[in-house]
């Protein structure tokens, strides 16, 4: 089945060639007709998978083909940076007369209410689109089509209650899109309630990671854990590596010892500024920055093509976070491969995220990092480092 078979008008279909897209992914086969069709949708499918394009395409086939009158359409999004680059995707795909605007935490009020003349398309954060609506910046009596994108995220105990307050304040008659790569039974429950006999999509076992990455844990000493990073990053030949970490601290701390260490490296969490968060993301994109060190802000909304590897310098705290950290890399059926550091006390989290993609994670086992295995099931592979442990990590004085 190409694009031509899901009903799209020729200027979508152009726009579909000119960004090399031939062939309709799983998702997209599935999930446009059901949108097209006028139906409730929870859509769930792997990360990478072309999830974006499911709901665009049919979203702006059916305001194409109508006369345009404010804002028709309002998608949610977890993080500034998954919202920008559902900008970026929407602008790509639409015809001139559709116009879409992202309004986001740290950027300016004016430029954004700028934006909104005309806008027929909102792609928000929940925080910044609260700000609006107290302001009485928005009007959506001509809503058509909610979408919650990353819908675990966005309907998790953190987004809940914004929700909440956003979705009464919407048309009741209204077509609600809600896609993610993972979907628990609870949050099933809770979508349904602000949905219509919604119908269910999915090209993948919930939680289950893409088939093109490969994925290894390395049994670690909680004091080695810098030291195997690095040992990896030196020994191994990484081309676009992202390292998550659990805390903006950890991040930081890593990131300055990486630079000491001559990688080229950056960093991006919530204390960074928004200036100072798309340069970190934009030096990554274009090679100038070889390891990009993030917290679970990243994990949703980085859209960087061939990063070679992920590495889990912590065990996230979610199962299916590790879901959408590995989901970075091994997109659009390329491979990758997945690296989690795991100590003693890291590894019930591990277990736990076996248990949610059904799947065993083999464990290398590096003598020298202090590493022991606590599950006797797995038969590990040995094998000693081709470089030195390093014992401190004080930047190196300048000559």
């Amino acid at each position: 089945m190409g694009f031509t078979k899901l009903n799209l008008p020729d200027a979508l279909l152009r726009q579909c060639e000119s960004l090399g897209y031939t062939e309709p992914t799983p998702i997209q086969k599935q999930a446009i007709p059901v949108i097209l069709d006028g139906s409730d949708l929870i859509a769930c499918a792997e990360t990478g998978t072309g999830k974006t394009a499911a709901f665009l395409l049919p979203i702006l086939k059916q305001l194409s083909e109508q006369k345009i009158s404010g804002i028709k359409a309002l998608i949610l999004a977890p993080t500034r940076e998954l919202a920008l680059q559902l900008e970026t995707a929407c602008r790509m795909l639409a015809p001139k007369k559709i116009r879409c605007i992202a309004l986001i935490g740290g950027a300016g009020y004016k430029h954004q209410i700028d934006g909104l003349r005309g806008a027929n398309i909102v792609i928000a954060t929940p925080g910044r689109l609260m700000d609006f609506m107290e302001r009485g910046a928005l009007n959506f009596s001509n809503l058509t089509t909610l979408v919650l994108d990353e819908a675990d995220r966005m309907l998790d105990m953190g987004f809940l209650p914004a929700i909440k307050r956003i979705v009464p304040k919407l048309p009741v008659k209204r077509q609600t899109l809600l896609f993610s790569a993972t979907i628990s039974s609870e949050i099933e429950k809770i979508a349904s309630s602000m949905m219509n006999a919604p119908e269910f999509v999915a090209v993948s076992k919930r939680g289950k990671p893409a088939e093109t990455i490969e994925q290894t844990v390395y049994p670690v000493a909680s004091a080695s854990k810098t030291a195997l990073l690095l040992d990896l990053l030196e020994r191994e030949r990484f081309e676009r590596v992202l390292v998550f970490t659990r805390t903006k601290r950890g991040a930081d701390r890593l990131s300055h010892i990486l630079e000491a260490r001559s990688h080229k490296a950056n960093r991006i969490h919530a204390d960074r500024s928004q200036s100072q968060r798309e340069a970190a993301l934009k030096s990554f994109k274009n090679g100038k920055t070889r390891v990009l060190i993030a917290t679970d802000i990243a994990s949703r909304g980085i859209d960087v093509d061939l990063v070679s590897h992920v590495i889990n310098y912590d065990v996230p705290e979610a199962p299916e976070d590790y879901v959408h950290r590995i989901g970075r890399t091994g997109r659009a059926g390329n491979k990758g491969r997945a690296i989690t550091l795991v100590t003693a006390n890291e590894e019930l989290s591990m277990r736990a995220i076996e248990k949610l993609t059904g799947q065993t994670v083999e464990r290398v086992l590096l003598p020298a990092f202090g590493g022991v295995l606590t599950t006797s099931a797995i038969k590990p592979k040995e094998f000693s480092s081709t470089k030195k442990s390093f014992r401190s990590f004080r930047p190196r004085r300048s000559r």
